[in-house]
């Protein structure tokens, strides 16, 4: 198959997937989407297991690995990485990689793989569930890792969107735009609720100039900005191609909502709304 004829192939079925309500029916309870369980398994089509980098074994550092029910084996996929937000009991969110929500929103459970990276804390022996530990140590893994994981399974390096909700959210500039090599992974950006240099917090370089000396390593690449606590961005438009969304979280859920007990959270992506289908056309039109 030529390359063209790949590309509008992989296009086609993306699309056909946002609109085929067969999509990931297993995964929806009430018609809203499910998160998959993290296993011990080996990895398989439908199935998000736990991995352990050859250079961390022995530690409990790990990321987790989703491969989309249409996965098989010789494909090409284009990829999500994720980074979740802090430890914050008040709005549901654990800071853990196993509960990461937001990339499985977007894909549904198909045409994505998907990839919840890891920070690693102080001593590299474990991952942290505030804030970014050794941030170095963080920036290496995915650097090292993500290139593994394509070529592995299928990844396609010019198809790789970075995400994250909150801390994740900064962090998609913060560890994902830390250096030009991490930077040149990513086709795009996708954050909810706030962004790097939106304020100054309790960390090195994290004061405005040095987020947007950041965000100019993304020379332009598009970024979809979710939420709030982003909106300083709308005075630097000429660092990306900027999306700015705003979804009305308590009118999506009737909050407290299942697991839903605050207006920040991850999982707003798992239930129909105009601002999840907008999101997906994003994706669908930067594929």
């Amino acid at each position: 198959m030529n390359c063209n004829l790949f590309l509008l192939v992989t296009f086609a079925a993306f699309c056909c997937c946002f609109a085929d309500p067969r999509c990931a029916a297993e995964g929806r309870v009430d018609n809203d989407l499910v998160t998959p369980s993290m296993t011990q398994q080996d990895p398989a089509a439908g199935r998000r297991v736990q991995q352990v980098a050859p250079e961390y074994e022995g530690t409990a550092v790990y990321h987790a690995l989703y491969l989309p029910v249409d996965w098989k084996p010789g494909g090409k996929y284009p990829v999500i990485v994720e980074y979740t937000g802090n430890e914050f009991a008040a709005c549901g969110s654990t800071g853990e990689v196993k509960d990461a929500n937001l990339g499985y929103g977007v894909s549904g459970g198909k045409g994505f793989i998907w990839v919840s990276m890891p920070y690693i804390a102080e001593g590299k022996q474990q991952n942290t569930r505030t804030w970014w530990g050794d941030r170095q140590a963080t920036v290496d893994y995915c650097k090292v890792n993500l290139p593994r994981i394509c070529k592995q399974f299928g990844g396609d390096p010019e198809s790789v969107f970075i995400c994250g909700f909150s801390r994740g959210a900064i962090g998609a500039s913060y560890i994902g735009l830390a250096d030009d090599e991490i930077a040149a992974l990513w086709k795009g950006v996708f954050t909810h609720d706030h962004f790097d240099g939106d304020r100054k917090w309790g960390y090195p370089a994290s004061d405005r100039q040095s987020a947007l000396e950041r965000l100019a390593r993304l020379k332009g690449r598009p970024v979809l900005v979710c939420g709030g606590a982003n909106d300083f961005l709308r005075d630097h438009r000429q660092l990306a191609a900027f999306t700015f969304l705003r979804p009305p979280i308590s009118e999506i859920f009737d909050i407290p909502d299942g697991k839903v007990i605050h207006p920040h959270t991850d999982l707003w992506m798992h239930r129909d709304s105009e601002s999840r289908q907008q999101v997906r056309k994003w994706f669908s039109e930067h594929l």
